[in-house]
């Protein structure tokens, strides 16, 4: 992809955000883009930084692994939006500053021991399986208040918020439910919590931004908008 398309793009995704939040009576000072930059290369990620981008989410760790390397001069927050398996929290503890996808107690435990004292607190997420979707990852809400519960006693982490990825909907009325249901999870915990800044609701990408930022999201995750469909030969 070109660079002057990128740049487009960047800079129509955040017109786009403005208007969301015009619609809603929101300030865009709420909202920080995520650029889901999986299978995008290391230039083209650095196009995005150089346009004003800097936070970065990435699913697949040995290819961010390989970015973070060969864009390591540079100040890029970088996220874990993917599944996160045990034998990787090691790698995504020591080389990121947010993971969105903790949907276990085992994970929260091995990130916080593997944390390295030197670093700030990472930033967790829980994500919610807020549709009960049994091929997708996530909490049941049911089961959200006792694993927060644990996460928030873990040294080396802090906890921010909630994350989820609801079915995909066209209606934007139909849109909304899963993300007003979110952010209800959010705010039973910031009351069971009153001592942690709960506040980030991670959700919506392109098809659902304007529903999820009128519910309250504060991230929102946006990856073919900006870079164009996804390279799976990379």
């Amino acid at each position: 992809m070109r660079k002057e398309t990128i740049v487009e793009n960047l800079n129509g995704v955040g017109e786009q955000i403005v208007t969301c939040c015009n619609n809603c009576a929101r300030s865009p000072a709420e909202i920080t883009l995520l650029a889901v930059s999986k299978t995008q290369p290391a230039e083209v990620l650095r196009i995005a930084y150089e346009a004003g981008q800097r936070h970065f989410g990435e699913n697949y760790l040995q290819e961010a692994l390989q970015k973070q390397d060969r864009l390591a001069e540079l100040d890029i927050c970088w996220h874990f939006i993917g599944p996160l398996q045990s034998n990787k929290t090691r790698a995504v503890a020591e080389h990121f500053q947010w993971v969105h996808s903790v949907d276990r107690l085992k994970i929260a435990q091995r990130l916080s021991r593997q944390r390295p004292d030197a670093l700030p607190p990472l930033n967790i997420c829980l994500q919610v399986n807020i549709d009960g979707e049994q091929s997708k990852s996530g909490i049941v809400p049911e089961a959200l208040a006792a694993l927060a519960q644990s996460v928030v006693q873990l040294p080396g982490l802090r906890l921010r918020g909630l994350m989820a990825i609801p079915v995909a909907r066209r209606d934007p009325a139909q849109q909304r439910r899963p993300f007003v249901e979110l952010a209800r999870l959010l705010q039973a915990l910031r009351a069971q919590f009153p001592q942690t800044p709960l506040d980030t609701l991670s959700m919506g990408m392109s098809a659902d931004m304007e529903a999820a930022i009128a519910c309250g999201a504060t991230i929102v995750r946006i990856g073919t908008d900006i870079f164009g469909a996804r390279n799976y030969s990379v």
